[in-house]
C-alpha cells in the first residue's frame, strides 16, 4: 500500500492510532473469550493467560514490526501509527515496553535497562495497588 506522503497530517496520524486501537482491542477482548472459551473458567482466573499470550504475541508482532520496518523502512510512519501505535497499543502495551527494553538492551545500556523494567513493573503494580485502594475507600 502506498502512502500519498512520507508524514501523515496530525488527523491523518489521529485516525490511523484511532482504527489500529479500536481493532487492537477487539482482538484482545476475543482472545480472552477464546482462551477462557478453550482453557475454562477456573483456569484463566487462576492465571491470566489471556494477558500472557497477548502479551507475548503482542511483542512478537512488534518486533516483527520494527524490525521490518528498519529492514523496509517503505510507508514507516504510517505503520508504526496504525500497527504499532494503533493495533498493538489497542492489543497490548506490554509491545511498547518490550521495544523499549530491548533497544535500551542493544544500545548497551544495561543499567538503564534493568532499571526500566524494575521500575515499570514496581511502579505499575503501585499504581494499581493504589488505584483499588483508593476505589475501594471511595
Amino acid at each position: 500500500m502506498a502512502f500519498p506522503s512520507p508524514i501523515p497530517s496530525p488527523l491523518a496520524a489521529s485516525a490511523m492510532v484511532f482504527a489500529g486501537g479500536g481493532a487492537g482491542a477487539v482482538l484482545r477482548y476475543q482472545l480472552g473469550r477464546t482462551m477462557t472459551h478453550w482453557l475454562g473458567p477456573n483456569v484463566v482466573t487462576a492465571f491470566p493467560w489471556a494477558t500472557l499470550a497477548a502479551n507475548v504475541t503482542g511483542s512478537l508482532a512488534m518486533g516483527l514490526l520494527a524490525g521490518y520496518l528498519a529492514r523496509f523502512g517503505t510507508g514507516g510512519e504510517h505503520w508504526r501509527l496504525l500497527i504499532g501505535v494503533g493495533l498493538l497499543g489497542g492489543f497490548t502495551t506490554f509491545s511498547a515496553f518490550s521495544l523499549e527494553l530491548m533497544l535500551l538492551i542493544e544500545r548497551g545500556q544495561a543499567g538503564s535497562a534493568l532499571s526500566y523494567a524494575a521500575i515499570s513493573v514496581l511502579a505499575g503494580l503501585t499504581g494499581l495497588y493504589v488505584g483499588l485502594i483508593a476505589m475501594r475507600l471511595a
